[in-house]
């Protein structure tokens, strides 16, 4: 049997709430404006480890960015 990459595991929805302690409507408004990547198998909704990894990235990026220009840091 063969694994796959960490990155490849898909999470369900509340998986990927509790990873982001974030609630289910905040998690189909993440998904439905594109900032956070899912897939639908059949009726069931599934999150790649590699999705949120990249709305983290991507949220801190904005943070970031939005830190340098109000002054902050």
């Amino acid at each position: 049997m063969t694994t796959e990459p960490d990155s490849h595991r898909l999470l369900t929805v509340a998986e990927t709430c509790d990873r982001l302690r974030i609630s289910r409507p905040t998690f189909y408004a993440l998904v439905r404006t594109g900032r956070l990547r899912s897939i639908t198998i059949g009726r069931a909704r599934r999150v790649p480890i590699s999705a949120i990894e990249q709305f983290v990235t991507d949220a801190m990026d904005a943070q970031a960015h939005q830190d340098r220009e109000s002054g902050v840091l």
